[in-house]
């Protein structure tokens, strides 16, 4: 299992609001050049993604389906990358601070041959990939607006 987290200096709506966002998807998903809705309203449970998926000279499709959802605190994704099998890809938002937010994925492969091929070197992998990952989603939301101003004394 891969658990990796980044603070991100934005509330945890502002984190939603990117992670609410089909359009961006491609933009912080580490492997995906393109996205946009499938099915459903994203991220209403049961909704799904479609993207296209780049790793060096190969290309295919996929698509995510939402599992799970609590705006703007949880988002539960189970991905199906074809022959490969799905994975259970969770992401909390917590806050920190008046203006900031923990953000948590948590990884694992759920069903088909990358179940079964699961080992401490895929952990590795997606331990990389989660870094570059939460690195793209922070610089996605801080870009997309200005931090919430502090609440003034009384």
């Amino acid at each position: 299992m891969a658990v990796r987290h980044q603070v991100i200096e934005r509330s945890p709506l502002r984190v939603w609001d990117v992670l609410a966002d089909p359009s961006l998807f491609s933009r912080w998903v580490v492997g995906v050049s393109d996205s946009g809705p499938g099915e459903g309203t994203w991220p209403e449970l049961d909704s799904k993604l479609v993207y296209k998926i780049s790793l060096g000279p190969w290309t295919g499709t996929g698509r995510t389906v939402v599992r799970r959802v609590e705006p703007p605190y949880i988002l539960e994704l189970e991905a199906d990358s074809g022959p490969l099998g799905t994975a259970r890809i969770a992401i909390e938002v917590r806050p920190w601070g008046r203006a900031e937010s923990i953000v948590v994925i948590d990884e694992h492969p759920l069903r088909g041959s990358a179940g079964t091929l699961h080992n401490v070197a895929v952990d590795g992998f997606l331990q990389v990939r989660h870094r570059s990952m939460l690195n793209r989603l922070a610089e996605v939301v801080e870009e997309s607006g200005d931090r919430e101003p502090e609440p003034s004394a009384p």
